[in-house]
C-alpha cells in the first residue's frame, strides 16, 4: 500500500498540473478579451454626429447602424435595423422595428427613439431633410409610420444613407460620444486623430469578436503605407498606389483592389460666367486625358469614365463618342468667341482663367489637378490650384472656384436616383455645380416617382445621356477601392463595394 507521505506528494503534484492547466485557460481567455485592431482610414473628422459627418465614421466604425442595409453582393437593401417594410401607394409607409435591439446604454431601440433620431437627422441635416422628404413620422411600439411628401417609390432605399444612423438623442453628445447600437461603443474620441471603440456586449446581432478596436485617421497616403508595413496598423484604407508592389512584397500583407460605385469627376460651377458657355464645358472635358490618367496616376487600378455610372449597371447608356485632346479643345473655346493671343486664351481681352479646387486625402485628385494644370497650360489657359479639406463644405459655401476635382459614390444602393437626385436636382445634397435645368428636373422627378426597374433604368438613362450632352460636369475615371492589411493577424476583412461597412462584430484576429 502507498504510504500516506507519497499519496500527498502524488496530490501536491496533480494539483499543480490543475493549477498550470487553469493559468493556461486563464491566460488563453485573457488573449482572447484583448483582440483589438487598428484601422486606417484617409479622411479625418472632427465631430463624430453621425448626421452630419461627411465622413460617416460612426457607421464605418460600428458604432452607429440604419435602417436599412446595402447587400454589397448583390446590391439589393435589406432589412437591418428594420424588420421589414411596406407601402401601398408609394407614399405611406409601415416599419416595422426589430424587438431585440438596445443602444449602447442598455435603452431599448424603440418607435418613439428611431422617430426623435430621424426628426434630429432632418433637423440639423439640410441635406438629408431633402433627400427624405418626409412629410410627418409617427411612432407607437416598434412600428413607425412614415408618410413622405409625395409619392416616393425609393423611399427605403435613402434609410441606408450614413447620415440616416439611428442614435440615442437624449444623450447629447453626439460630436464625442454619440450612443448607437452598433457593435462597438466610443471609448474615446481624439478630434482628427482616432477614435478608441470598445465591444458593446449585448449587442442585438452577437457580441463583436474584437474587445477593443481603433479608427485612426491620416490624410497622407503614403505615411498610411508606411504604418502597415511598420504595424503601426492593422488594415490600411487606400494606401498609396505607387506603395502597392512594395507591400505586395511583404509576406503577412494581402492587398485588395476591389470595383466600385466612385466616380472621380471635374465638378463644374455653372454660376460662373464662362462655364455658363456650353462650348468652354466641352473645351473643360475635352482636356482630361482619362487613359493616362488611369494608366499613370491609378496604375491601371480605375476604370476610364464616360459618364457618372460604370459600365456595368444597366443604367449606365452607351454613349456618342467625343472629340479629345488639346485640339478639339481649342475648336469649342473658338466657337465660344476665345483666341489665343500671345499665349493667353482670351476673349475680348480678357484672359480666361479657372480655379481649381482640390484635397489631398484622396491623393490621385489633386495629381488628376496637376495634370489638367498642365494641359490648360498648353492652351494658354491659367489655372490655379487651390487646395481645401472639406470639399463639401467648402463647396458649399463658398462660389469663388471654376473647377473641383471631386469624388463621390454614384450608386451606392445599385440604383442611379441617389446621384441623379443628390448632385443635378436643384435641392440635390451635392448640387455644388448649381444645376438647376427644367428640363433635367422634371426628367428627375419622373424617375422619382416610377417603381418598375426596367423603367427606372431606361429613364436614367435618358437622364445620363442629357447630362452628357449639356456637359454637366466631367467624368474622369472610377477608382478601385484599395486595401492593404495584415493577412497573419487579421481575419474576416470584407472590402466593401459601398465603402460604409468597415469594423464588424464578425472582424477578429487571429
Amino acid at each position: 500500500m502507498m504510504s500516506r507521505k507519497y499519496q500527498s506528494i502524488i496530490i501536491l503534484c496533480l494539483s499543480f498540473l490543475v493549477l498550470a492547466a487553469c493559468a493556461k485557460e486563464s491566460s488563453k481567455e485573457q488573449g482572447k478579451g484583448d483582440k483589438e485592431v487598428n484601422l486606417l482610414f484617409n479622411f479625418a473628422t472632427s465631430s463624430l454626429d453621425p448626421n452630419v459627418d461627411t465622413s460617416y465614421v460612426s457607421l464605418r466604425a460600428g458604432i452607429t447602424e440604419t435602417l436599412v442595409h446595402l447587400n454589397d453582393k448583390d446590391l439589393t437593401i435589406e432589412p437591418w435595423l428594420a424588420k421589414s417594410w411596406e407601402s401601398k401607394d408609394g407614399q405611406l409607409w409601415k416599419f416595422e422595428l426589430r424587438d431585440d435591439v438596445t443602444f449602447q446604454n442598455g435603452k431599448p431601440m424603440d418607435g418613439q427613439a428611431v422617430k426623435a433620431s430621424l426628426e434630429r437627422a432632418m433637423k440639423d441635416s439640410l441635406a438629408i431633410k431633402n433627400a427624405l422628404r418626409i412629410a410627418s413620422i409617427t411612432a407607437k411600439g416598434n412600428i413607425l409610420t412614415i408618410k413622405t411628401e409625395a409619392p416616393f417609390p425609393e423611399f427605403p432605399s435613402e434609410l441606408v444613407h450614413p447620415n440616416t444612423s439611428i442614435m440615442d438623442v437624449t444623450e447629447s453628445d453626439f460630436m464625442n460620444k454619440p450612443i448607437g447600437t452598433g457593435p462597438f461603443a466610443v471609448s474615446k474620441f481624439i478630434p482628427g486623430t482616432a477614435v478608441d471603440l470598445i465591444r458593446y456586449e449585448a449587442y442585438w446581432n452577437g457580441a463583436a469578436k474584437l474587445a477593443k478596436a481603433r479608427f485612426s485617421f491620416n490624410e497622407d497616403a503614403n505615411a498610411r503605407s508606411l504604418a502597415l508595413e511598420s504595424g503601426d496598423a492593422d488594415i490600411v484604407f487606400r494606401p498609396e498606389v505607387e506603395s502597392l508592389e512594395s507591400l505586395k512584397a511583404i509576406d503577412r500583407v494581402k492587398v485588395e483592389s476591389t470595383s466600385t460605385f466612385r466616380v472621380h469627376q471635374m465638378t463644374m460651377n455653372l454660376e460662373r460666367k464662362a462655364l455658363q458657355d456650353i462650348n468652354v464645358r466641352k473645351a473643360i472635358d475635352a482636356l482630361i486625358d482619362r487613359s493616362t490618367i488611369a494608366d499613370t496616376i491609378l496604375h491601371g487600378h480605375a476604370e476610364v469614365a464616360k459618364g457618372p455610372f460604370p459600365s456595368t449597371f444597366s443604367f449606365a447608356p452607351d454613349y456618342p463618342e467625343k472629340e479629345k485632346g488639346l485640339k478639339a479643345a481649342r475648336t469649342f473655346l473658338e466657337q465660344a468667341g476665345y483666341k489665343e493671343v500671345k499665349g493667353v486664351m482670351q476673349k475680348e481681352g480678357k484672359p480666361l482663367t479657372f480655379t481649381l479646387l482640390t484635397y489631398s486625402s484622396r491623393a490621385d485628385l489633386p495629381l488628376i489637378a496637376q495634370v489638367f494644370q498642365s494641359d490648360a497650360g498648353r492652351l494658354g489657359i491659367e489655372v490655379e490650384i487651390k487646395q481645401i479639406e472639406i470639399p463639401e463644405e467648402y463647396m458649399a459655401a463658398n462660389r469663388d472656384w471654376d473647377v473641383t476635382t471631386y469624388s463621390n459614390l454614384t450608386a451606392p444602393r445599385g440604383d442611379a436616383g441617389y446621384y441623379l437626385n443628390a448632385t443635378y436636382h436643384p435641392n440635390g445634397a451635392l448640387n455644388f455645380s448649381g444645376a438647376d435645368d427644367e428640363h433635367l428636373t422634371a426628367m428627375i422627378d419622373e424617375l422619382n416617382m416610377t417603381v418598375e426597374q426596367d423603367k427606372r433604368s431606361d429613364i436614367a438613362e435618358e437622364i445620363a445621356l442629357y447630362v452628357d450632352e449639356q456637359v454637366y460636369n466631367s467624368f474622369i475615371l472610377h477608382p478601385n477601392t484599395l486595401v492593404a492589411y495584415d493577412a497573419d493577424k487579421v481575419e474576416n476583412w470584407v472590402t466593401s463595394r459601398s465603402e460604409y461597412y468597415m469594423l464588424t462584430n464578425e472582424l477578429d484576429v487571429k
